[in-house]
């Protein structure tokens, strides 16, 4: 190990003990101290197993085959569990994707606080809440004292990632390994938590591991990177040499798959509304106090929205800001409080049957939206159940030709849903989706969930369906990449409101509303090379 470098991995290989498949094979890198390193793959890439291996924290099915992992002069991999305490937090600090299962939900935010000074510190309690206050401040904790007695459970996705990175950084460790910190966040938060680790970082000197699917992202914040596929080390380098000149394959699949700006379709101008939601008002009860009860809490504050046939509206916003509740109000899984939504010009109450037919909905999470005791054909059979004038025959031929058409074939009819990939899982969502033919259709962040090459695949079949169907859509989402590739129209919610709208090239070239600003801002506008590789351009920025 050079003076420079903070950690050498040389060689490292992994194996599951009891199959003897090799999951990491002879990875090397090495991190210098201060720099923020990213290593970027798709899931099941073993970037995550990789890094673990750095502090021992392996699943016990896990185990290192080969290899040395270099920290100040000694192998992390031969280190007694004593040492390796005293280092995990002290001096390789951990942010983990999901602040709600690293956060223990039975210890007020304080109390998981103060657990590391205790363990790695001589500080006297007074310098412990001192400290605490400090860093909870400087994260954007609003209440510091009222943070210290509340519960993991009372903050936001956002607000908990921020208590995760102030235990991190509390300590002053000499790494940071960030392990996919944003994936759960939408993209302005996202920006703000990596604006936020990278300032407290640089103020401590501290080096960060950034490991991600999201290429933008590590783009934006490493100097270096690492690429891996099935545990391979496929490339690695300078961010900008291997953003503008990929050498492997995979890496420029990887960056052809990100989502790019599609050409603007051309629609009827005599297209009429097939779904109009007006001046849509929805209240959810307050909580119930011991003896009174809470006021309700307004979600959506007198809403209008138009869907013409044929036509991808996209349903953009923060998290908080409505959309979804939008979506499934007028899917009729919430119940208006006030205003009226129309089908085809008329009341959608007038004909219930008819548009719960020809109204779809395709779920953020396929694995929760699925039954697992059904088959895959079972479940498609299913969405046909109340179709009139097809018969039992039909309807399996149907589902066969359905699953066909979203690129599953007839062998997966037979398996169950957790036989299935992320991937496939909600390929069969889709596919119940449009089994009726429905006239309309919402999609509830389809592809959040999904790594980058995956997404794309959904995202290529997804418009495919809709061209060949003609169906007309509301897709919700966060991703302004992703909406930037589908919709032809967007409109932009904030704090239960619409605050702009218009075609998609408007809105995202000319935007009016500082909101909408701040959200592009936080995605990269791009550009393919001809080495195959991108261009990232910041929008709105000088």
């Amino acid at each position: 190990m050079t003076e420079q470098n903070l950690i050498s991995v040389r060689d490292l290989s992994l194996q599951v003990s009891h199959t003897g498949i090799e999951v990491v094979k002879n990875v090397s890198f090495d991190i210098k101290a201060g720099e923020i390193f990213g290593i970027v793959g798709e899931s099941g890439s073993g970037k995550t197993l990789a890094t673990r291996a750095l502090i021992s924290l392996l699943p016990p099915v896990i185990k290192a085959t080969g290899g040395t992992i270099m920290y100040k002069g000694r192998d992390t991999l031969t280190m007694t569990s004593r040492d390796l305490r005293a280092m995990r937090g002290a001096e390789i600090g951990v942010v983990f994707q999901e602040p709600m299962t690293s956060l223990n939900p039975s210890m007020t935010i304080g109390k998981q606080l103060e657990e590391g000074l205790v363990l790695h510190t001589t500080l006297s309690p007074e310098e412990r809440r001192k400290r605490i206050l400090d860093m909870l401040q400087r994260v954007g904790i609003r209440d510091p004292e009222g943070a210290l007695t509340s519960w993991p459970h009372e903050f936001s996705g956002g607000m908990r990632q921020r208590i995760m990175l102030a235990s991190v950084m509390l300590l002053k460790p000499a790494l940071l390994i960030a392990d996919e910190p944003t994936t759960a966040l939408d993209a302005v938060i996202q920006r703000d938590v990596m604006e936020l680790m990278v300032e407290l970082t640089r103020a401590e000197g501290t080096a960060v591991l950034l490991i991600s699917h999201d290429l933008p992202m590590v783009a934006r914040y490493t100097s270096r990177l690492v690429v891996m596929e099935k545990g391979v080390i496929v490339e690695q380098g300078t961010t900008e040499d291997i953003l503008q000149k990929p050498q492997h394959p995979y890496t420029k699949k990887l960056l052809s798959s990100l989502p790019f700006r599609s050409e603007a379709r051309v629609l009827a101008a005599d297209a009429k509304p097939m779904v109009s939601a007006r001046d849509i008002i929805v209240d959810y009860p307050g909580r119930k106090g011991f003896l009174k009860k809470a006021a309700p809490k307004r979600a959506l504050h007198g809403v209008s929205v138009d869907i013409h046939e044929g036509e991808v509206v996209a349903l953009v916003g923060g998290s908080g800001s409505g959309k979804t509740t939008l979506g499934r109000t007028i899917a009729g899984l919430v119940k208006e409080s006030s205003g009226q939504i129309l089908f085809g010009g008329r009341s959608r109450d007038a004909d219930w049957n008819d548009y719960r037919l020809n109204c779809q909905m395709v779920f953020q999470d396929p694995y929760s939206s699925l039954d697992p005791r059904m088959t895959i054909l079972a479940l498609v059979e299913e969405a046909l159940r109340l179709v009139p004038d097809i018969d039992k025959a039909g309807k399996k031929k149907r589902a066969y030709e359905t699953l066909e058409e979203v690129g599953l074939n007839s062998s997966y009819a037979s398996r169950y849903p957790h036989e299935l990939s992320g991937g496939q899982r909600q390929r069969v969502a889709i596919a119940r989706a449009i089994a009726r033919r429905p006239k309309f259709l919402i999609a509830d962040e389809p592809v959040s969930a999904l790594d980058v090459t995956v997404r794309a695949q959904v995202l290529d079949l997804f418009s495919n369906l809709q061209k060949r169907y003609g169906f007309s859509c509301l897709f919700i989402s966060h991703d302004l990449g992703v909406v930037e590739q589908v919709a032809d129209r967007v409109i932009v919610m904030r704090d239960g409101r619409i605050i702009e709208q218009g075609d998609r090239d408007t809105i995202f070239d000319n935007p009016k509303e500082a909101y909408t600003r701040r959200l592009l801002q936080a995605i990269p506008a791009l550009d393919l090379n001809e080495n195959g590789g991108v261009q990232l351009k910041w929008r709105l920025e000088a």
